[in-house]
Parts: structure tokens; sequence; C-alpha cells
């Protein structure tokens, strides 16, 4: 087992991962992330960057390999260890949309918080200072359904940032945005990300996306690769395909 790097916040170490008929979807990749950096994870749809950031969050274990979260081995936790550690460490944005339609809007971004303990009052000021950031505070005490799928993307975003987490995994953030849009939600989840010192690893298949992190690791059906060519904007987001592990690289 070799030890992971002390400046390493996130370290994976030859990870395999393949889904349930046994078609594979990552093959042996390697990565380490700083504390503080943003990461974007590049590729092309069906490259395995969904599936890495699901094994580097803990959402799925890894069937081999190594995942480790400031010097602690997350491949060896068992599945309430790494829901507590989601929970109190990581924040996640997925492409789609998705709040609790029983709560308004300033309750599910203060959710995460109460969930860990803050009092309702403290996580409701944080709650409000993030979709203010945002530019959807207006909507505080609308319910989900009252908004399109945008604002609701906003919401997600603010929850997602709202508790400071350690790690924040975007999955495609931006997809359900307009163009128009995407910049400025882009430069505040960066700006906060930074000013926080939130280490960001964010998958996309957009190019202008990606120019935003310090750097990019490139993935091409399932492993690491020098370069991927990126489309200049993000078309409507499909489920990831499945990669095989035949490509020579």
């Amino acid at each position: 087992m070799e030890a992971p790097p002390d400046n390493d916040v996130l370290w994976a170490h030859t990870l395999h991962f393949q889904y349930d008929d046994g078609t594979p979807a990552l093959c042996g990749v390697s990565l380490g992330v700083r504390e503080g950096e943003i990461l974007a994870i590049g590729g092309p749809r069906g490259s395995g960057k969904t599936t890495l950031l699901r094994c580097l969050s803990g959402l799925v274990p890894v069937r081999r390999g190594e995942v480790w979260f400031n010097s602690v081995p997350v491949h060896s936790m068992g599945p309430l260890t790494r829901e507590r550690l989601r929970r109190d460490r990581f924040g996640w944005i997925d492409p789609a949309p998705s709040l609790v339609p029983e709560l308004n809007v300033w309750e599910n971004t203060a959710l995460p918080l109460m969930l860990r303990g803050t009092s309702r009052r403290r996580a409701k000021t944080a709650a409000l200072e993030w979709l203010e950031r945002l530019d959807i505070g207006d909507s505080a005490r609308k319910r989900p359904h009252q908004l399109v799928q945008a604002e609701r993307q906003r919401v997600c975003i603010a929850r997602a940032l709202a508790p400071a987490p350690s790690v924040l995994f975007a999955d495609e953030p931006t997809a359900p945005l307009h163009r128009a849009d995407r910049a400025q939600v882009l430069r505040t989840l960066t700006t906060a990300a930074r000013s926080h010192r939130i280490t960001v690893v964010l998958a996309t298949h957009d190019a202008e996306t990606a120019a935003l992190a310090d750097r990019t690791v490139s993935l091409l059906d399932g492993r690491r690769v020098q370069t991927v060519h990126l489309p200049p904007v993000a078309e409507p987001r499909e489920p990831e395909g499945r990669a095989a592990c035949s490509l020579s690289v």
C-alpha cells in the first residue's frame, strides 16, 4: 500500500470500478487533489467522470484501488462511516436539481446545516446569505414547484456551499442553466470556494467551465489521458454511457 502525499486532501490510487453486469467504468485511475484546489475532471460523456466523483466522495464503494481523504482511508470505510463523512465534510451538486418539495427554498438550503446540528436561526442566516449571492434570495419563501429548473439549480448550489464543506463535488453543476447564467453562477461558485478554502472537484465536458479550474484531469473510456478536446458549449446532459478498458493511451 502506497502512502498518500501529505499535501493532498484527496488522493486516489489505481481506481477500478465495474458496473453490476461486469462492464468496466474506471480502469486504474490515479490522482491527487490539493487543499483549496479547483480540479476539473474533463472528458466526453461516457468517459467515467461521474463514476470517478462517486468513488472519490464515498458515494459508491471502490471495487479495487484506494481513496484517501486527509490521510483517512475512505476505501476501507463501512457504509455508515462513509455516510457521516459525506454529511459532515463533503458537499455534492448534481446536474439535475433535486429539492425537498415540502420545504421552502431557504429551508432546503439550510437543511444540511441543521442535519449537522446547527441551530435553525444560524442555519437560516447562512442559507439566506448564499441565496442572495446566487441571485435567488427573493424566492427564499417559495416552494420548489414554484421555481423554474434553473432557479432550482441555484438553490442546490447554495445548499451545497452553505455548510462550507471541506470538499465540494460538482457533477456538471451548470448543465440546467442557460448559457448567460452559467458564467455568473460559476464565478460565484469558484470565488466562494477560494475565499472559504473549499476544495472543488468539478466534472464537466464543457471547455469554458474547465477553464475556470486550477487544473484539469482528462478521462477517456475510463482512463486518464493527456489531452481531450472538449466542446466549447455544453449540450443537454444525457446519462453517462459505459466505458471500455481496452483503449491504449
